[in-house]
């Protein structure tokens, strides 16, 4: 599948590169910058991106005129950033064209979530897809195994009763032993979906599935929290 453009026009150099770099993160890579309505017309034209970011108010006018041209030839996403935080405002963005509208001061890493749900929206982002076991394996992990076809997991030969969601999580806790992952990550590999907003689902499932697994699920001993990274699986 064809990499990604992302195109950000912003008169704030330091919010584009943060920006930037929250997108690299994320594993976006394509990516230019633009500082005004004039430049942002030109890079489109010379990029032709997937998606568009776009300041609102810019130095030679505002994102809705760079919004307005965008659409006489193109049905990219579009998405806007704005200190404007009225509903009127958001209305106006969406009136015109706009996909999304994102208020400031934000995260870039929310900027980052958005975006890839957009283009998931689209069809032109898919996560990648871990590789398939060989249909012999089995892994082991202390006292835990989980069967080749990652349904069912066993603690010292005994069945555990989790559901499907948890059986996911023990699969990429497994597969990724003493490795610190991300409650983005694992959000993205189990549920499928964007993380932003999902944080309370995460936790409640993590910590139902610390009482079935955990001899005392307050005091963990195989899935540790790491405060402010997320949560690492105990190999002993």
């Amino acid at each position: 599948m064809e990499k990604p453009r992302i195109l950000i026009v912003d008169d704030e150099s330091d919010l584009c590169h943060l920006i930037k770099t929250a997108l690299v993160k994320e594993g976006f890579t394509d990516i230019e910058m633009a500082g005004s309505v004039h430049e942002g017309w030109e890079k489109f034209k010379a990029f032709s991106p997937n998606i568009a970011i776009l300041d609102v108010m810019l130095p030679d006018g505002e994102g809705y005129d760079l919004c307005n041209k965008i659409r006489e030839i193109s049905r990219i996403p579009v998405l806007f950033l704005s200190a404007k935080s009225d509903e009127v405002d958001k209305i106006l963005g969406l009136a015109i064209g706009g996909d999304d509208y994102i208020t400031k001061p934000f995260s870039p890493k929310e900027v980052a979530f958005r975006v890839k749900a957009q283009f998931r929206r689209a069809g032109l982002y898919t996560m990648e897809v871990p590789a398939q076991p060989n249909a012999s394996e089995t892994i082991s992990v202390g006292p835990f195994s989980i069967n080749n076809d990652e349904t069912e997991v066993m603690r010292n030969g005994k069945l555990l009763e989790l559901t499907a969601k948890e059986v996911g999580l023990m699969a990429c806790f497994m597969r990724n032993p003493n490795r610190i992952l991300s409650k983005e990550t694992l959000f993205e590999r189990v549920w499928g979906e964007d993380f932003y907003g999902a944080d309370n689902t995460l936790m409640v499932h993590i910590r139902r599935l610390r009482e079935k697994i955990e001899d005392t699920p307050s005091k963990p001993a195989f899935i540790i929290t790491v405060k402010g990274l997320g949560y690492k699986f105990i190999a002993k």
